[in-house]
């Protein structure tokens, strides 16, 4: 896997480097600002792309506007984007084109190797890898939402999805058959009344609704 990294924390940098290079994978480049991070992704077209959220020169929303930006002029380019605290706007932004190829975790989950190699790998799998503290986070925001219908289990369900995990990933973390995370699955698509279409983009939509989006038409 070739990846870009934008980090300004010189010791995390190095940290992000040496723990993908020890599993295999290679840094293509390193940048350590904002207005660095697009001209490298577009000279080197990585597999993924790792981007800290705040970076100089203003140190608000450089990483997540070069990964909104990444998207549109790279399209379909796997986004790893890393936060110290959970912020609710840059996450619902950043999902708002689709949980395809997105992650969005907390720093301090880069310290949990096996976590964060497994978060990536989903990334560039084309699949969701969310911070289980910014789902919690965006759960207790939510209120008179489509999934005040959700039984305590579908909701346990719908965040395990949120997490970008699959169903067998699911059963295991709830101690339950697979056939009944299936089941659940299906009354969540019926509860948010989403249209029937392929399961893998209502799976999509239920994550957008959790997420306090509205569902594309």
């Amino acid at each position: 896997m070739r990846v870009v990294i934008a980090e300004d924390n010189a010791l995390l940098r190095e940290g992000l480097v040496l723990l993908l290079n020890s599993a295999g994978h290679e840094v293509v480049a390193v940048v350590g600002s904002g207005p660095e991070i697009m001209p490298a992704l577009l000279e080197h077209r990585p597999d993924a792309a790792v981007l800290d959220v705040r970076m100089p020169p203003t140190f608000r929303d450089e990483g997540l506007r070069a990964a909104l930006e990444a998207r549109l002029l790279l399209p379909g380019l796997p986004v790893l984007v890393l936060s110290q605290y959970v912020e609710q706007s840059y996450a619902t932004e950043l999902l708002t084109g689709g949980t395809s190829g997105i992650g969005y975790l907390l720093k301090d989950r880069v310290g949990r190797v096996d976590e964060f190699l497994d978060a990536l790998e989903r990334v560039v799998a084309g699949g969701t890898a969310l911070d289980p503290d910014v789902v919690t986070e965006l759960l207790i925001r939510r209120r008179d939402s489509p999934l005040d219908s959700l039984t305590p289990r579908e909701r346990e369900v719908l965040k395990l999805m949120a997490e970008g995990h699959g169903n067998a990933t699911i059963a295991k973390d709830l101690v339950v058959s697979e056939r009944a995370v299936h089941k659940h699955i299906g009354n969540i698509f019926l509860k948010l009344g989403l249209p029937p279409s392929d399961s893998g983009h209502r799976r999509v939509l239920a994550v957008l609704t959790y997420l306090g989006h509205t569902p594309p038409a």
